[in-house]
């Protein structure tokens, strides 16, 4: 693609990144394929392709953004479908993510899109604050009909039937084991913590019953992606920022092999973090945790994990988009699961996203819901006995429109190599302590 940006232009970082990106496009429209909001809306200005017209225009003219461009980026689930189909190499993240910035420093939103934006980025990040608003949520969840803005009554429908107890596993310590095989961060995140602390407790569990040692670095947080994906640079920065230095500091005082993610969401954005920064004094630090981070399956292929299984289960996995797309992970969950003696299934529509896509459920509930109805049909298509998933945002998306339990790979391996049974495959699935939600 041929771009006219000034010499001037160029001279700043995020507009010089995004030319690279608009050169490399071809106009091939392979990206159409496998997009969803184009599949759900036929728009081709909600196709990867459309957009990136529509970013030039927008950044080479230095524009004041517009409703409709805006309307059709905001509608960009980032679901990175396309740098997978892309024959080119178009690096579509950096481009979108500078758009989203570019909006939210030259649009003046509508009001209310700019509470709930700002709801969302004072909440969701803060593990506390998102308990409490989850347990608010049992007061308006019975006059949710009432409720005109249909945005506000998908923040009630997020509400899961049970909050769990705080995990103390989620504390900044070090699980020491004996003769430690190596030494890993693991980041316990930000609204994982509100939502589901099996997870980690799972992924504790594993990792020192195969001989590593887990730290939980004291100051580090949410990732930052959240807010990163609403344009909101400075948030977004100032959470990566206390991570690299909670785990550098870590890294000083005993070194670490790796930083282990077991949100696969989060995982895109650390990897990302010496782009994020390569403009920064933290560059150089950036990109060391960049290249320590690891998907808790990158992590586990390279153990031997024994070969056997709690249960012969059917489990119909379903790829989040941040793995298979934004992290190029596509085939070591399904080995893990499968060298753990379970069968494991996959829908017919793999590649495309369930809907989540961080606050996208919150923010395109419409466009959510349908993704999310297309996606539960062709899992439970399968008949499993359990859906698996790596990724928080992706099991309560899907969790909510299914009755088949939905559990994080890591619980199913943690329970075939001698940890409890996953809590949602228990017959009334609740966590001790767990407090209850209105349904």
């Amino acid at each position: 693609m041929q771009t006219t940006f000034t010499e001037a232009q160029l001279k700043d970082p995020g507009t010089a990144r995004a030319n690279e990106v608009l050169r490399a496009c071809v106009h091939c429209g392979f990206c159409t394929a496998t997009c969803p909001t184009y599949q759900v809306l036929g728009d081709e200005l909600d196709s990867p392709r459309g957009r990136i017209y529509l970013i030039k225009d927008m950044l080479e003219n230095e524009q004041v953004p517009d409703a409709k461009t805006v309307k059709h980026i905001d509608r960009c689930l980032s679901c990175l479908a396309c740098m997978s189909t892309c024959p080119s190499g178009v690096h579509y993240m950096h481009l979108v993510d500078h758009a989203r910035a570019y909006i939210e420093q030259h649009y003046k939103r509508p009001l209310s899109d700019r509470a709930l934006r700002w709801v969302l980025a004072q909440i969701l990040p803060y593990p506390n604050r998102f308990r409490v608003a989850l347990l608010l949520a049992k007061i308006g969840k019975p006059f949710k009909r009432l409720v005109p803005d249909e945005r506000l009554r998908a923040m009630l429908e997020m509400a899961p039937k049970h909050v769990p107890p705080v995990s103390r596993n989620d504390d900044p310590q070090t699980f020491a084991v004996a003769q430690p095989k190596m030494r890993v961060a693991l980041m316990t995140g930000c609204a994982q913590k509100a939502l589901n602390t099996d997870i980690n407790d799972a992924t504790i569990r594993l990792l020192t019953r195969l001989g590593v040692e887990v730290v939980v670095a004291d100051g580090a947080g949410c990732c930052g992606a959240l807010t990163h994906h609403m344009g909101r640079e400075d948030q977004s920065h100032a959470a990566a920022a206390a991570n690299i230095k909670a785990w550098q500091a870590k890294k000083a005082r005993g070194g670490l092999d790796a930083i282990v993610i077991n949100t696969s969401g989060c995982g895109t954005t650390v990897k990302d973090y010496g782009h994020m920064f390569r403009n920064d004094p933290l560059a150089e630090a950036a990109a060391e945790v960049s290249a320590l981070a690891m998907d808790i399956s990158e992590l586990l292929v390279k153990l031997e994990l024994p070969k056997e299984t709690a249960a012969p289960l059917k489990v119909a996995y379903h790829s989040a988009c941040s793995l298979q797309h934004g992290q190029q992970i596509k085939t070591h969950p399904k080995t893990l699961l499968k060298n753990a003696g379970f069968t494991v299934l996959e829908p017919a529509d793999p590649h495309l996203c369930c809907g989540s896509a961080g606050t996208y459920n919150l923010m395109q509930p419409e466009i959510s819901g349908q993704l999310k109805d297309r996606k539960v049909h062709t899992l439970e298509a399968l008949k499993p006995d359990v859906i698996a998933a790596g990724n928080i945002g992706c099991m309560m998306q899907i969790g909510s429109g299914t009755g088949t339990p939905v559990v994080h790979t890591v619980e199913l391996l943690d329970w075939a190599t001698g940890g409890p049974k996953p809590l949602s495959l228990t017959e009334d699935g609740i966590r001790p302590g767990a407090i209850p939600i209105l349904r």
